[in-house]
């Protein structure tokens, strides 16, 4: 299983549709608040998913160790034969609300596998936030990389 094919599959993973129910919302407002968060978190794992793809030192295996750890181990990224070969496999054990969460999840995937690129022998929890803020900005980085 290759890395692109690996961040193929999490694309067309983020960019289902989440599916949510306007009538699990009691108005109009706490349903786009929603939708803002997803529509937020999509938009932070296509900026993430673009850094891990520029970069050929991280690896399928990184991002293969990341969905293991992060997110609670709830994002399996496996390898399946299909009928046109073999096929990279996402899914998603849901936690509460499925989406509300898909997106998230896919989202501290790639952070953690960004959070071990950037480790260094000598490197802090502190140095790693400050080099993930100059990279991805305040609000990427704070939502993503605590």
């Amino acid at each position: 299983m290759s890395k692109y094919q690996i961040i193929a599959g999490l694309h067309n993973w983020i960019n289902q549709r989440p599916g949510l129910e306007f009538g699990n919302y009691g108005d109009v407002s706490a349903y786009r608040a929603e939708m803002r968060k997803i529509t937020r978190a999509r938009a932070d794992a296509r900026q993430l998913l673009r850094f891990i793809e520029l970069r050929d030192s991280i690896t399928a295996d990184n991002l293969i160790h990341a969905a293991q750890h992060a997110y609670s181990g709830r994002l399996s990224i496996t390898q399946t034969m299909g009928t046109a070969g073999e096929v990279v496999k996402i899914d998603y054990c849901t936690g509460q609300y499925w989406p509300t969460e898909y997106r998230s999840a896919v989202c501290a995937v790639l952070a953690s596998a960004i959070w071990g690129w950037l480790r260094q022998p000598d490197s802090t929890g502190d140095s790693i936030r400050k080099a993930a803020r100059l990279e991805f900005g305040r609000g990427l980085a704070s939502r993503w990389f605590n």
